[in-house]
């Protein structure tokens, strides 16, 4: 069986009979975590065990696990600080930025991959511009080039520990106000100009190493009359085409407000696929999701099969034989350093 379109989520701890049942389903290839499926390490390891056994090739297993505001799974898991943080340790020390970074891609990946989950919807590649409440803290730096070293250094850092990398929110999040969790943001920008700021990270982390992309669920009406995540001329013009990109393009999820505009739950799903994602994403509403995958029971992209097969996440030790090796050690004692304030949480499911 090979790994279908759509990534889902669960409802609780452990996997329920009907669950089961869903995530067999061929148009099935993936399955998202998120808090109320996290009670400890050693319980979301099991979890992922079970999801791993259902089938073959294994199902992907995803988190949010950005550090900050947005970090899934937190009893037991180091505490990471908000990248937005080491943005503002870069404007005084590069080197020492540079250096945090990397260790806390590495110390993300490997306490996720730990747990037997595949991979984490890292980096935030979007400029903190002032302007977006919802990007805020999770973007590493309002100009485009400390982004970009930045979040290459935490790439390199998750590339380490054997996690691949999905830079988010293709073309960039930052420069709207409205949040897509919500309601569908307008950017006015014209592509020259994002070309000038919130492209350059994505277009120079693709050329080195990233592995895949989250589209947004934004508007640049300049641009095309579609959002990014449904629209052919950003996915496979832009992307694919005029950026080279060759890596796996998720949707965000499609349950969000961002995404309403595009009609119901299967249309949606439809409209992003055709537009060129190779995986969308359906949170939050089972019923849905059971609509969606039935819509794509014939669904078949070979190419996008290949890419997704990529993705899966390297194993790894267990979390005791983790948090016993040096570089675990060094990583958390030098990370606990530069983030002294507490966060707000921002559990969006």
């Amino acid at each position: 069986m090979s790994i279908g379109p759509v990534m889902a989520d669960l409802q609780g701890l452990e996997l329920q009979a009907e669950e089961r049942e869903m995530l067999q389903h061929p148009a099935v290839g993936g399955v998202i975590l998120f808090s109320r499926n996290y009670e400890s390490a050693e319980q979301v390891h099991q979890l992922a065990d079970d999801i791993h056994r259902l089938r073959q090739p294994p199902l992907l297993i995803a988190v949010d696990q950005e550090g900050g505001r947005v970090q899934r799974f937190r009893d037991g898991f180091f505490r990471l600080p908000p990248v937005g943080r080491l943005g503002t340790i870069y404007q005084k020390d590069h080197q020492q930025a540079l250096r945090l970074a990397r260790e806390a891609g590495w110390l993300m990946a490997s306490e996720i991959l730990s747990v037997g989950v595949d991979l984490s919807f890292a980096p935030v590649l979007d400029l903190d511009l002032g302007v977006s409440t919802v990007i805020g803290d999770r973007a590493f730096h309002r100009k485009p080039e400390v982004v970009t070293e930045l979040a290459l250094a935490y790439q390199r850092g998750m590339h380490q520990a054997g996690m691949a990398s999905v830079g988010k929110h293709f073309p960039g999040h930052g420069g709207v106000v409205a949040d897509s969790h919500h309601s569908l943001p307008e950017d006015e920008r014209s592509l020259a100009d994002l070309q000038m700021k919130d492209l350059i990270p994505f277009e120079r982390l693709m050329h080195n190493g990233l592995n895949g992309i989250m589209a947004a669920h934004v508007l640049y009406p300049q641009i095309d009359s579609q959002p990014a995540g449904f629209s052919k001329r950003w996915l496979t013009g832009v992307l694919r085409q005029m950026l080279g990109f060759q890596g796996v393009i998720f949707s965000d999820d499609l349950s969000m407000g961002g995404a309403e505009w595009a009609g119901d739950h299967p249309q949606r799903a439809h409209m992003a696929l055709q537009a060129g994602c190779d995986m969308v994403l359906v949170c939050n509403q089972p019923e849905q999701a059971a609509r969606v995958i039935e819509s794509l029971s014939d669904y078949n992209d070979p190419a996008a099969h290949l890419r997704l097969a990529r993705m899966h996440g390297a194993a790894f030790p267990d979390r005791n034989t983790l948090t016993a090796c040096q570089r675990w050690q060094s990583a958390t004692a030098l990370l606990e350093q530069c983030e002294p304030e507490r966060w707000l949480d921002m559990d969006l499911e």
